[in-house]
């Protein structure tokens, strides 16, 4: 159950939508929080692969791990008062490749999370790690510092596919650092991509029977696309599958997750029983997240507005922004209108297979439903959004076609 804190004094809570006095802007009313995440950037990579569009940099050497954290506290202390007292249920580090961060470096990171923040004893902690030999063996290191579950980048146990994606590893390694994951946390997840240059539908069977065969607890499937601003996108790689090939290849998929006991639960994710990313899962139901580091981009909720933050993405810029503790490491801090939170909030629930309670619309937006009434008559009467008026959920027709039934939420 969603844990919910009382924010406002005693008295009557806003009209949903009403307009602040000055503002100009129709804002949301709350008189709840959803719970509240956090999410680390850490923003190195060994090297920078040609698909991928995150805030990351190909490290020059060693990672300047001090300086990161000296700036990763100093960002977390001027973030203190929008969270202070908040609960904290999952911590999510993210990259670029977490895992370059020395054993020591992590837990003096993991340590001040705890001293700073309400986190949960059974928090999940994930960490993102590549599966290069020299990182795996750091993971018992890891796990004795509170990681309780890593996320594996394998992308493919094709040795020539992983070539083409630009990967750092091979087959082998992939496989020898499941198994020490496995050896070092209760939870994996392993990240796989499809569509791949020149993939068949029987390659693609073939990848992700491997990774059911180690038994993981989860696997995420991410279709391979052509993001702005990438290597793959000056240069695009032929043979691209097409997209009834894809379509294919993502429903078997999705029958080879159930034959091994994982179910899809979201667009891109499968998991057994219990296993499900609760870090995801709150981004997906309109939770709370606090993103700190270099690029990482943040949600946070107030009785009268929802704040929207980006940190700034150069590295150094951030190092240097952050430790001089004015604001200038915060790119971006916009509040969402009441006119804009129905798009956001249904871009996200929309991606859950199971969608999500009607009521969590008016708690975590402010916004009453009655405002999207006409939108969610149009979307049940094109088949895209199940009838029952108690859960906001896509039918199968609406899942096939998610875009379009997302775009109707559109102000």
């Amino acid at each position: 159950m969603p844990i919910t804190i009382p924010i406002r004094p005693a008295g009557a809570a806003p009209t949903p939508g009403r307009a602040s006095a000055g503002a100009g802007l129709m804002r949301p009313g709350l008189t709840s929080l959803p719970p509240l995440s956090v999410y680390v950037h850490v923003p190195w990579c060994v090297r920078k692969c040609p698909y991928c569009d995150f805030n990351s940099h190909a490290a020059d050497g060693e990672i300047p791990e001090r300086a990161y954290l000296d700036a990763l506290r100093a960002d977390l202390e001027q973030a203190l008062p929008q969270v202070w007292g908040r609960q904290v249920t999952s911590v999510f580090l993210g990259g670029g490749t977490p895992s370059l961060l020395s054993a020591a470096g992590l837990d003096e990171l993991l340590a001040m999370l705890r001293a700073y923040l309400n986190l949960w004893p059974d928090a999940e902690i994930t960490m993102e790690a590549n599966p290069g030999t020299a990182e795996a063996g750091r993971f018992r290191d890891y796990a004795a510092s509170g990681v309780n579950r890593l996320s594996l980048g394998i992308q493919s146990f094709d040795d020539a596919q992983l070539r083409a994606l630009g990967r750092i590893h091979d087959a082998g390694q992939a496989r020898r650092a499941i198994a020490m994951a496995q050896a070092a946390v209760p939870r994996v997840n392993l990240d796989l991509m499809f569509a791949l240059p020149g993939q068949t539908l029987q390659a693609c069977q073939a990848d992700v029977r491997v990774a059911l065969s180690h038994g993981t607890e989860h696997l995420s499937l991410y279709h391979l696309t052509m993001e702005p601003n990438t290597v793959f996108a000056k240069f695009p790689p032929e043979h691209l599958p097409d997209d009834d090939t894809a379509a294919a290849m993502q429903d078997e998929v999705e029958a080879l997750a159930a034959e091994a006991g994982l179910a899809r639960y979201e667009v891109s994710a499968y998991a057994r029983p219990g296993a499900r990313c609760r870090h995801n899962v709150n981004y997906w139901e309109f939770g709370d997240y606090l993103g700190i580091g270099p690029g990482a981009h943040g949600k946070l909720s107030f009785h009268d507005r929802i704040l929207r933050e980006a940190r700034t993405r150069n590295p150094e810029r951030w190092m240097a922004a952050a430790v001089a503790r004015d604001g200038s490491h915060i790119a971006e801090s916009r509040e969402s209108t009441a006119d804009e939170l129905p798009f956001e909030f249904m871009l996200n629930v929309l991606r859950l297979k199971e969608g999500v309670p009607a009521t969590y619309f008016a708690e975590r937006t402010g916004v009453s439903l009655a405002a999207i009434a006409h939108q969610l008559e149009a979307a049940t009467g094109k088949g895209l959004l199940d009838a029952d008026p108690t859960r906001l959920k896509a039918t199968p027709r609406g899942w096939a076609f998610l875009n379009d039934l997302q775009a109707l939420f559109l102000n």
